[in-house]
């Protein structure tokens, strides 16, 4: 039977806090969110979006074991009383850290940094004890959250990191001092904020500063920026660079890929030795991804052919570019859910994913995209840039969501109908009303433009249908 995960005087010792209310609890579990929370976790009183002080009772009568609060009189069940609830996350993650002898790996990127995470994770899993980010805990409280939450024995952890200025990287990789930094891909992701691909490549690379004593630095061998990449782990401590891509140094090199509608095979050279792969999920990035996976697994002492056999039974996630159908009078539609996030670069993946998609019988094409947002100044050019790519995959209609889309819709070319909607809801109504059996609809945008819920729409019976896979 395993042990508590923190009991009363392991938390008191990393936070320097003060117990009040009990100090023989023991906790199983770190929660900063009553919805969730189960009984037994220790309920973190976090001041973001609302204050966490505020649900300390809730907390409580769910079965909390403690909470951690600034303020004494937030509840009356045991609490750890500290002067700043994020810094006391902070120093539980950093102690959680350094009793466990996992090994770290940390995973950035503009593009793809969640799903070469789960797949990591799944890969970990299959080899023993393993920890990982949930969701997308990359932030500042995410970060420290997911190493709090890190039982002592785990062997390997995969942790996410992720930003939108400079800087913000560089305090996460501090507290998880991996011992594999990988950086997924460059693109432009947060330009409006960092003013310039250079920037965004730095601020990325600053993941390398806080690798732990012989750590491995891993970058993509076939982004312009390679260079500045190596000259930033060249300025770290890494003992060891590998490389991936399809250049020939690579370290991991992809040396074929075949690329269908719904999956993808090719065959590696893993540090020379021949590796084939397969993976149940569409898009040509996916190549890319799986590289990136065995590299950073490889390095954490995984054999590759064990990685291989784990990416050969992942299927595509929800929300980046799973797939179901839709059943409608007289037949059915696909739809593919990419609508997690987006930026040119996956944008452009997935509209070529869709182009593989062939529509049966009278079917076509669609395309309900939303806005691609933190890009800079150039956005209104990277929306209209996508209509030559929306043209040429043979999309028959558009359904643009957020303002940023009016360049687009307005740049169709007469081969593609565009129409622009108010909102989520009203692309909805729009889709459903064009809907006919044989369609194959790609869905994709930023969080922020609303697609997302779309997806949910439709699998929540939008057009009266009946979800199948």
């Amino acid at each position: 039977m395993t042990g508590p995960l923190w009991t009363a005087a392991q938390a008191t010792a990393a936070t320097g806090g003060r117990l009040v209310g009990g100090d023989s609890w023991q906790a199983s579990g770190v929660s900063i969110d009553t919805r969730s929370l189960e009984a037994g976790d220790l309920f973190v009183a976090l001041a973001d979006q609302r204050d966490g002080h505020d649900f300390v009772p809730a907390a409580e009568k769910a079965g909390a074991a403690a909470s951690i609060v600034s303020r004494e009189d937030a509840g009356t069940g045991p609490r750890l009383v500290v002067p700043d609830v994020l810094e006391a996350l902070q120093r539980l993650g950093v102690a959680a850290r350094e009793r466990s002898k996992a090994v770290r790996v940390g995973v950035t990127g503009s593009v793809g940094k969640t799903s070469v995470k789960e797949a990591i994770a799944a890969v970990f899993r299959a080899s023993g004890p393993a920890h990982w980010s949930v969701k997308s805990y990359n932030n500042h409280w995410g970060v420290p959250l997911t190493l709090a939450r890190m039982p002592q024995g785990t062997r390997r952890g995969v942790f996410e990191m992720g930003m939108n200025h400079a800087g913000e990287i560089a305090a996460l990789t501090t507290q998880v001092q991996p011992h594999i930094a990988l950086i997924t891909r460059i693109a432009p992701a947060h330009l409006e904020n960092l003013g310039s691909m250079e920037a965004i490549a730095d601020a990325k690379a600053e993941i390398f500063a806080g690798l732990a004593g012989d750590g491995v630095a891993i970058i993509p061998a076939d982004c312009e920026y390679a260079p500045r990449l190596c000259a930033r782990v060249n300025e770290s401590g890494a003992a060891f660079l590998f490389e991936f891509g399809r250049a020939r140094h690579a370290a991991v090199r992809i040396l074929s890929w075949d690329q269908q509608a719904t999956s993808g095979r090719g065959r590696f050279d893993v540090l020379g030795r021949m590796v084939d792969i397969s993976i149940p999920a569409p898009g040509e990035h996916q190549a890319h991804n799986a590289a990136a996976v065995m590299a950073a697994c490889v390095a954490a002492g995984i054999d590759s052919a064990q990685v291989a056999d784990v990416l050969a039974g992942m299927e595509a996630q929800a929300g980046r570019g799973a797939s179901f159908m839709i059943e409608l009078d007289g037949g059915s539609a696909r739809i593919i859910d990419d609508s997690y996030n987006a930026n040119p670069v996956s944008m452009a993946s997935a509209i070529a994913t869709l182009a593989r998609h062939s529509p049966d019988g009278k079917g076509r094409r669609i395309a309900v995209l939303g806005e691609m947002l933190e890009i800079g100044e150039s956005a209104p050019e990277r929306h209209r840039e996508l209509s030559t790519q929306l043209a040429d995959a043979g999309v028959a209609e558009v359904i643009g969501v957020g303002a940023m889309m009016e360049h687009l819709v307005s740049a169709l070319p007469g081969s593609v109908k565009g129409v622009m909607a108010a909102s989520p809801a009203d692309a909805t109504d729009r889709l459903c009303a064009m809907l006919r059996p044989g369609d194959v609809v790609l869905i994709k945008g930023s969080n922020g433009s609303g697609v997302h819920k779309v997806v949910a729409s439709l699998r929540n019976g939008a057009v009266n249908a009946v979800i199948k896979g």
